[in-house]
């Protein structure tokens, strides 16, 4: 898998440091399912995801969803196992979504309206 630092551009805050790319039917349906939490800095960005469930997870998340440009349409805090969320457009069209450890959008201060960067890191795998 794919790693990727996500930055906030707009606010100059790391939103996660190692986050992994789910960009294939397989990497897509699997996501974080299976895991029992994230480590500090960990997450992953899922492309095409404009809308995300929580069926099968054992802890919450925070969910931040971007346009192909990666401007934040739209964020949910502390979404529980076992619910479904659909991504507002206000700014522009969904297309991805970055699943968080729960806390990371306020210690970021990720908001709507914000440009987040992604940059390379290395591949190192999430563990199990």
């Amino acid at each position: 898998m794919k790693f990727v630092r996500v930055l906030n551009q707009t606010r100059g805050q790391v939103l996660s440091a190692r986050c992994g790319v789910a960009n294939t039917l397989w990497t897509r349906v699997r996501g974080l399912l299976g895991r029992t939490g994230l480590e500090n800095g960990e997450g992953l960005l899922i492309d095409p995801c404009p809308s995300i469930h929580m069926f099968g997870m054992k802890f919450p998340l925070d969910v931040v969803f971007v346009t192909t440009e990666y401007v934040v349409t739209d964020v949910v805090e502390n979404i529980a196992p076992g619910k479904a969320y659909v991504a507002k457009a206000h700014a522009g069209k969904a297309r991805i979504a970055i699943e968080v450890a729960a806390g990371e959008i306020a210690r970021s201060s990720t908001r709507i309206g914000d440009v987040l960067i992604t940059q390379s890191c290395d591949e190192i795998p999430l563990p199990q």
